[in-house]
């Protein structure tokens, strides 16, 4: 691929947008090396294309799976190969981040796989060291914590004490200096300055004797002398020693770390490679989501069944003012030849095509609609704008020549070539036999081929040729304005005579050049004309006959349905037939039940009774027999409204020019439905708890009269349910007649004794802790994230105080706060709560790219 043809195609541009949107700074390197590939790594082009639309299907997702942004560690990394080597602080902490988002992304496409389909981004995720990259993460946090800064440790807390109490001896000893008023006079400033990092006193120089110490300087005018006392002088250097130590303590600490990670490199390099595939697929992925992109078919040049396609393309680079065109190349036709009036888009179309197919070639998603196919070309040539060069003796028509001849010399059947403006720069007859001429040669070699032109003996060509087709840049007569859509199958007028006129010609000169224009020329305008005119009817008539055919799919579909809600009708009036019989059967049931009861006392053989509970069961097996047979009506129907519905969907998205074909709403509803398993009057007296045992029916012998019955009253330590969510709870005391209050796991509530059912006796206990909330806790909900911007310090800590208490009741694990930076003041009054809460495990701030020192995270117990 010439890096030239590419420019003049705007691929870098495109290339360097997508690179935009890399997390980390190899990703980004890697993007901008991102050169179109060729057939011979058509798998790798497969393979970029299937993780690119994989994370775009993650991130459009319910829950979008995310990429987290690391510091740049290719630099450095290669360090760790040596014994001996320290990474600085920035360099671990990037290191640091680096483990998380692998681990984080890990996670997430492993959570994320199954339900969404991300069979190729598991795949190679599962190929990161997972266990090296936790072990670098537990290492680098043991000296550095979530936002980069160097950990409290025992050996450095002891210095950094010692180097504060020196500052404050420091400090001390230059006050009695400044707070001196007898030294009013001697100092220029009451206020210590700084010289060679050293606090020092502005000294009148004339006073110099006054205060004995090292001039460390000495002002420009002489009048000024920075003296550093003596007794200072020995704290400084004291301070020097322990800075020094830290320094020193410090540097050793990364020099341990840096060995622990030593034998970690390979593992390390091996993960890097892996993310900063990731990464760049995840960059395509978000371009092409942001500018509605979707990804394009393999297709062969000559594939007579599937040939290449473009459905609704657009050029990237106009955004909003891209007019969508469709391509349809036919079967071994690899000659498109555009014609149509200058301004109406013929060169955008050539160079969206081969925009287009070189992002396709690159991994990319391309900005068209799903459907699009696109072939793998191993070259690219192109002549298109104007390369005469004055240095070089090129004219215009020489320049074209040049790109011309190498394209006809070098092409062959995998070859894409564009030709604009094909034929022009030099007399139109010798123009238009050099460039039919070339085609020929071209076609000679199958290479893919796009022209534009304005020679009428190239639109003639393209008519003759069965190797070429037609295709004209639309323009509206009335308006005599292009309309930048693509007609196949038609050649197009310049219209230069109509464009002049409306750029403000003269009328009279337009009229001349009208003369001048032969019969010949004429009717071959009039024949495009008449062409055109036809193409448009047969279109129109093509439309008709489409929009027709769906209006009569759709009254077949809706007559199918009025069938279908009526033998649903007819199944529902057979349940409740059903049902009927149903509750005649328990009603038998019950009054035969009764009969046993009345006769248990007389005189009644095992064998009366074995009838009596044959009886039973037949009619429950009749009954039961007519309920499997409506269940199984029940799923036929179900399947049959499944497959009418599937039936509807699909015309739906076939269904051309608007029509669009919906099902009642109704329909729709109950496809979505699942039917629900009813416990079967079989099975229910197969479980049922019957009134009395079977010793008791076949002995009939009376239960005991006087057999004590168990009673559960409502008091302290009884368990009872509560509401119709029938949550279980433990009594604790009755606050007043007929309220209690009760123990429902951590939480404690004032209920009225009706919305209660007794369970288990009295069994008091104690609860570990309650949570009582507030008046107004509102709907008793808690958010995902609580923003507190624009609040006062005691409502954002009442608000805060709300979450945590409706956290605490549903169980809810993590939220975020927004208190944003300001003053500090949310910021602190956040953290002091949050610090002495007693349910908080953790918190800490957010990333910098979502939202830094301005939104906290919380954990909760």
């Amino acid at each position: 691929m010439h890096r030239k043809t590419l420019e003049q195609l705007d691929y870098y541009r495109i290339r360097d947008t997508i690179a935009g949107f890399c997390v980390s700074e190899e990703g980004k390197a890697s993007l901008l090396k991102r050169e179109p590939l060729t057939q011979e790594k058509v798998d790798e082009i497969n393979s970029l294309k299937t993780l690119s639309s994989q994370w775009q299907k993650a991130l459009l997702s319910k829950n979008p799976v995310r990429l987290h942004s690391w510091g740049e560690i290719a630099s450095f990394i290669k360090f760790l190969q040596a014994q001996g080597t320290t990474l600085e602080q920035e360099q671990l902490y990037s290191l640091w981040q680096f483990a998380s988002s692998a681990l984080d992304l890990y996670s997430s496409v492993k959570t994320s796989s199954s339900e969404l389909g991300l069979k190729n981004l598991l795949d190679t995720a599962e190929t990161l060291p997972y266990s090296t990259l936790e072990q670098t993460l537990n290492t680098i946090s043991r000296i550095i914590d979530k936002d980069g800064n160097l950990k409290d440790l025992p050996v450095l807390r002891e210095i950094r004490a010692k180097i504060a109490q020196i500052n404050g001896e420091i400090k001390a000893a230059l006050k009695k200096y400044t707070s001196d008023t007898t030294l009013n006079s001697v100092l220029e400033s009451n206020v210590p300055a700084f010289r060679a990092d050293r606090q020092v006193l502005a000294v009148k120089a004339n006073q110099r004797n006054r205060i004995s110490g090292i001039v460390h300087e000495v002002s420009a005018s002489g009048q000024t002398l920075f003296i550093e006392p003596e007794e200072v002088v020995r704290k400084n250097n004291e301070l020097l020693q322990e800075e020094a130590h830290l320094a020193q303590e410090t540097r050793k600490i990364f020099t341990e770390t840096t060995a622990l990670l030593h034998p970690l490199y390979d593992d390390l390099k091996s993960a890097l490679k892996v993310m900063t595939l990731f990464d760049v697929t995840y960059a395509s992925a978000r371009w092409g989501a942001e500018n509605l992109c979707n990804y394009a078919l393999t297709c062969a040049q000559n594939d007579s069944e599937n040939p290449p396609l473009l459905i609704q393309a657009r050029h990237p680079l106009l955004g909003d003012k891209a007019v969508p065109i469709d391509i349809k190349w036919l079967s071994n036709k690899n000659i498109l030849i555009i014609t149509g009036p200058n301004t109406g888009g013929k060169t955008v179309t050539l160079k969206t095509f081969a925009l287009l197919s070189m992002l396709n070639q690159s991994g990319f998603p391309i900005p068209a609609a799903d459907g699009t196919r696109l072939p793998i070309f191993n070259a690219i040539f192109a002549d298109i704008g104007d390369d005469q060069s004055i240095d070089n003796s090129l004219s215009t028509f020489s320049a074209h020549m040049k790109n011309i001849a190498a394209a006809v010399k070098h092409a062959d059947s995998n070859s894409l070539v564009l030709l604009d403006e094909f034929g022009g720069g030099t007399d139109p007859q010798e123009g238009g036999a050099i460039a039919m001429a070339c085609l020929d040669t071209l076609i000679e070699k199958k290479a893919f081929v796009l022209v534009t032109t304005h020679h009428g003996s190239l639109k003639n060509y393209g008519y003759t040729n069965q190797y070429c087709v037609n295709a004209s840049a639309e323009f509206d007569s009335n308006s005599l304005a292009p309309t930048y859509h693509l007609v196949m199958g038609v050649p197009g007028e310049s219209h230069a005579l109509d464009i002049a006129k409306r750029s403000g010609l003269p009328g009279a000169i337009v009229s001349k050049a009208k003369s001048y224009i032969t019969n010949q020329q004429a009717d071959v305008s009039s024949l495009i004309r008449g062409l055109t005119q036809k193409h448009a009817e047969l279109d129109r008539r093509e439309k008709e006959f489409a929009c027709l055919e769906n209006r009569q799919k759709e009254k077949l579909l809706k007559q199918e349905q009025k069938d279908l809600k009526l033998r649903q009708k007819e199944n529902e009036l057979k349940e409740r037939e059903s049902r009927a019989e149903s509750r005649f059967l328990r009603e038998t049931r019950k009054s035969l039940e009764n009969l046993v009861r009345e006769l248990r006392e007389g005189e009644i053989t095992r064998e009366k009774t074995l009838k009596m509970r044959k009886f039973i069961n037949d009619l429950t097996e009749d009954v039961e027999l007519q309920e499997l047979e409506l269940e199984e009506e029940k799923e036929r129907l179900e399947e049959e409204e499944k497959l009418l519905t599937e039936r509807i969907e699909n015309e739906t998205k076939i269904a051309e020019n608007g029509i669009k074909i919906s099902s009642a709403a109704s329909h729709s509803a109950s496809s979505n439905k699942k039917t629900k398993k009813r416990l079967s009057n079989k099975e229910a007296l197969a479980t049922a708890k019957a009134t009395y045992t079977d010793e008791e029916v076949f002995n009939l012998a009376p239960r005991k009269k006087n057999a004590p019955k168990i009673k559960y009253e409502f008091a302290e330590g009884a368990e009872v349910l509560v509401g119709k969510t029938r949550s279980r709870g433990t009594l604790l005391h009755e606050e007043k007649k007929g309220v209690w209050l009760v123990q429902l796991g951590s939480i404690r509530m004032n209920i009225k004794q009706k919305d209660m059912e007794l369970i288990a006796p009295a069994n008091l206990t104690s609860a570990d802790y309650s949570v009582e909330l507030s008046s107004d806790s509102g709907n008793g909900s808690p958010v995902f994230e609580l923003r507190l911007l624009g609040m006062r310090e005691e409502e954002a800590v009442h608000a805060l105080q709300k979450q945590l208490d409706l956290c605490a009741m549903t169980n809810f694990k993590s939220f975020s706060v927004i208190h944003g930076k300001g003053n500090g003041i949310l910021q602190q009054a956040v953290q002091d709560y949050l610090s002495n809460y007693p349910g908080v495990k953790s918190f800490y701030y957010a990333r910098p790219e979502d939202g830094g020192f301005g939104k906290t995270y919380v954990e909760l117990n």
